[in-house]
């Protein structure tokens, strides 16, 4: 539960940056399930929870994208609600995989306070997913290693609504009916986060990312910070990212917003440090 993302993840970092074939399974529930519903870094905002009484203000980490960035091992988001196909792929190949890997699971809790009770878990968990609260997707690095895209989004666009969906828990609906213009204020915030997704690079995207990139050189340039001066990262590198499916475009309603590219093969531009050194 809510121990992954907060008191245990030291513990659970340290396991997963050792590259040891190991599995492991987060149930979240979004709390602290096990101690009465305390809130935790995997609270998302405008929820009530015991130490956020008034809705959290700020964002959830993201585990699955901290994981994600050491680049071996195999992550995944599952909802089995939603989709027991995927639940299963992803528990199949995170067990065949040889290496750390780590599956992360939706888990309605009597904590959420949803209306029906937890005898609709399942039917929670669908909804989650059909309204772009949760989404499913399975990171593998053996694709990587193939010259394939290692990430592989399993859910589709919403069906239904954001907003239908959190106010059916009373972990929502409550704060809305204590402090109606915080809530608004919280879960449009909230729904904006949900929003942002991530996805491959296509060479059709090239001119928007290096837009990005030259609008930060531009930046970097205006703070007096001589990064990115001298024609790096240019087009050519950009295209080469794509050609090994480590570019990533993030997107916000449809529109390219960012990029960044996942590579664990090392980079040539870090072998030299000046005036400075590895910690």
């Amino acid at each position: 539960d809510g121990w992954a993302y907060d008191i245990g993840f030291g513990g659970l970092d340290h396991v997963l940056a050792q590259n040891e074939d190991v599995n492991i399974f987060v149930f979240d529930t979004e709390v602290y399930s096990n101690t009465g519903g305390q809130a935790s870094k995997s609270t998302p905002t405008g929820a009530i929870a015991q130490f956020a009484a008034g809705g959290k203000v700020v964002k959830k980490k993201d585990l699955a994208a901290i994981a994600m960035s050491y680049g071996y091992v195999y992550v995944a988001q599952i909802s089995m609600g939603a989709d027991y196909n995927q639940t299963i792929k992803a528990i199949k190949e995170a067990e065949a995989y040889h290496g750390p890997s780590i599956i992360i699971a939706y888990a309605p809790c009597i904590n959420h306070g949803i209306k029906g009770g937890m005898s609709i878990a399942q039917t929670e968990e669908k909804a989650a997913v059909t309204s772009g609260y949760w989404n499913l997707f399975r990171f593998n690095p053996e694709l990587a290693a193939n010259g394939e895209n290692p990430f592989v989004l399993d859910s589709k666009a919403p069906t239904t609504e954001y907003r239908d969906f959190i106010l059916n828990e009373v972990r929502y609906s409550s704060l809305q009916r204590a402090f109606p213009d915080k809530a608004e204020s919280l879960f449009t915030k909230a729904e904006a986060d949900a929003k942002v997704a991530e996805q491959n690079a296509k060479k059709e995207d090239a001119v928007r990312i290096m837009e990005i990139i030259d609008g930060a050189k531009e930046s970097l340039k205006t703070l007096g910070i001589d990064q990115w001066q001298n024609g790096y990262p240019s087009r050519e590198i950009i295209e080469k990212d794509f050609e090994k499916a480590q570019s990533y475009c993030v997107l916000k309603d449809g529109v390219i917003v960012g990029t960044f590219a996942l590579i664990d093969d090392g980079e040539p531009t870090y072998d030299e440090i000046f005036d400075g050194k590895w910690l």
